[in-house]
């Protein structure tokens, strides 16, 4: 769970997710020297992992956390409170603990649901146990805060669901975007923002109708919440964009430490598997978050000046500690920690993150490093140099002959030579496929046209190559050239320089906003400059199917930039390019049951 005290005051989204569960429910159902027990099901555990510790919940009142769904045993002289999604199985989960009066599992229920519900699941509560409810509210916290700056709202099957052929004027579509809708507009309440809302108008209308719909519910959320002074637009903006705006940024191979170590290394649920003590020792588990105050400090920073920097960091705790000797190594470190336990936990995250840059750098100079310079002549269209590339063909071919390259690998580099050109002749297609035997996953390359990403060569894509900001004079490694679309926007919209055919508002156009002050997001910030952005504009970024390491650093970068403005990131879930592909190959297939997070509420 997430940190309490000074580190989380200064943690963003998790900050106010937690702040607002305290005031929302442990502050409403609060009485002195009174005990309770929490009951949550799979959405509101996760949701309290990232904004708190057990310790905060003591601290609350809370003495026993346990899940909704599972037998319990009952405790009769105790209230419970009740933090679920309004869905049919946590509503069952309610009603069974209170069944009848004599087999009552607890002494009342205070119950608060994540957000709306729906009518006929509140009438089959009201009917079945009413008597035992102290409280029933809905307290508008339907999304992630995943990190300070970045929220997801753990829909990954709403890939599938917007941008599947199967599905295109569907309920089960309609159903999705409600709800997507509806999540993030319990962001903006927890932001306290009543944003204008733009979206992209190319290249497929999703953006368009999920920001209609967030318009409608923005606008009822604020009209209906008696609590809220926020009636009107106030200095914030919300840009919603299909997935498809920026295909490159998803499949290029990203050397900035987090985007390159959940793209190379098999980290799961943020997990990060390694032996400190050498191959033969014992596999340990780390997990990446933000109360590794390294982590936070390194995850955006390019892979060679992590591995400068972390080197110094141990060698200077060593050095501090008079306690090490000679050549610094993995060996001598885990040696060190056991000699010496007083310090241990001070250099483990050091170990750890030295683990994960060794391991990606493995990696990179068996397979990757080549990979690397193809990709971004390919991506940017121009070599090292600035020349521009004549033969992009010419360019791919040494990959698609290396044996070493796998599957992934060369399906990404196509990919990136298809979008450098604006798409490909149909035989030309056929050949690549053929030749480098990937014809049971050509759909990885034909699906893309689903995003409205041309794959297929025409008149009508000529036009649509997007142009590009002149980063020339950016400082930069060779084999980090490119910089995600999003960065360009984030700049834009702060400036108030978005085209508005580009990107249409969804009402009326409401008073310009001052994203920027009079500083321009591309000047130099002094390091001492105080950061007014808490109190200053907010410019909130939703991407439909995905958003990728790459683009979630953008809005730190941009952020910091321009210190008026925060800029906050999200997205229905969290990328990485193999997850991407192995969802666009199933995209155009029928699937028998989609599994849409309201489904059960029906």
């Amino acid at each position: 769970m997430a940190p309490t005290g000074a580190v989380a005051g200064e943690r963003g989204l998790q900050s106010l997710v937690w702040h607002r569960l305290k005031s929302s429910v442990f502050d409403d159902c609060r009485k002195e020297e009174e005990w309770k027990i929490i009951l949550l099901d799979d959405f509101t555990t996760k949701l309290l992992s990232l904004c708190c510790k057990m310790t905060d919940l003591l601290a609350e009142g809370i003495t026993v956390v346990e899940n909704v769904y599972k037998n319990r045993e009952p405790v009769p002289h105790m209230k419970a409170i009740y933090l679920i999604t309004p869905t049919k199985k946590s509503i069952d989960g309610l009603i069974n603990d209170f069944m009848s009066k004599s087999s009552s599992k607890y002494k009342a229920a205070y119950v608060y649901f994540t957000d709306y519900c729906p009518d006929n699941l509140f009438n089959k509560m009201k009917s079945s146990c009413s008597k035992a409810i102290r409280r029933c509210k809905e307290i508008n916290i339907s999304f992630f805060p995943y990190e300070s700056q970045v929220f997801t709202l753990d829909v990954p099957d709403a890939f599938y669901c917007c941008y599947s052929p199967t599905l295109e004027k569907t309920s089960d579509k309609d159903a999705m975007m409600e709800t997507v809708a509806q999540q993030i507009v319990t962001l903006c309440a927890t932001l306290k923002a009543n944003p204008g809302v733009r979206y992209r108008s190319k290249p497929l209308d999703n953006a368009s109708k999920l920001g209609q719909l967030v318009e409608e519910k923005l606008e009822n959320y604020y009209k209906n919440d008696e609590e809220s002074q926020i009636k009107d637009k106030n200095n914030s903006l919300l840009l919603i964009i299909d997935r498809g705006f920026d295909p490159v940024s998803t499949i290029l191979h990203e050397l900035t430490f987090q985007a390159m170590a959940y793209d190379l290394l098999p980290i799961e649920n943020d997990t990060y598997k390694y032996k400190a003590d050498g191959p033969s020792g014992k596999e340990r588990e780390a997990i990446l978050e933000e109360e590794d105050e390294l982590w936070v400090k390194i995850r955006h920073k390019h892979i060679a000046d992590v591995l400068e920097e972390i080197p110094k960091l141990l060698k200077e705790v060593s050095t501090k500690r008079k306690a090490t000797e000679g050549k610094l190594s993995l060996s001598n470190l885990a040696h060190l920690m056991k000699k010496m336990p007083h310090f241990r936990k001070q250099i483990t995250k050091q170990v750890v993150h030295l683990n994960i840059a060794e391991d990606c750098m493995s990696k990179f100079k068996s397979n990757i490093e080549k990979l690397c310079k193809t990709e971004q002549d390919l991506a940017l269209g121009t070599d090292v140099e600035g020349q521009k590339v004549k033969d992009s063909m010419r360019v791919l071919l040494p990959v698609l002959l290396n044996k070493n390259h796998d599957k992934y690998d060369k399906i990404r580099a196509i990919l990136l030579y298809i979008f450098s050109t604006n798409g490909t002749t149909q035989e030309n297609l056929d050949k690549l496929i053929q030749n480098v035997q990937i014809e049971s996953d050509s759909d990885m390359i034909k699906n893309w046209q689903y995003l409205g990403v041309p794959i297929i060569f025409s008149s009508a894509t000529q036009q649509r190559k997007q142009s590009r900001k002149d980063r020339s004079s950016e400082e930069t490694f060779q084999l980090s050239r490119w910089t995600p679309i999003i960065k360009d926007v984030m700049e834009d919209a702060i400036e108030n320089k978005l085209d508005s055919k580009e990107w249409p508002y969804c009402s009326r156009c409401p008073p310009a906003w001052n994203g920027s002050g009079v500083v321009s997001v591309r000047q130099k910030t002094k390091t001492n400059q105080p950061d007014d952005r808490k109190s200053g504009s907010k410019l909130i970024i939703f991407i439909i199917g995905g958003i990728t390491y790459s683009e979630m650093r953008c809005a730190y970068e941009v952020s910091q930039a321009c210190k008026s403005c925060e800029v906050i990131i999200g997205s229905t879930h969290i990328l990485t390019p193999k997850r991407l592909l192995d969802d666009i190959k199933k995209v155009n297939k029928p699937k028998d049951i989609v599994c849409i997070k309201d489904e059960t509420r029906l």
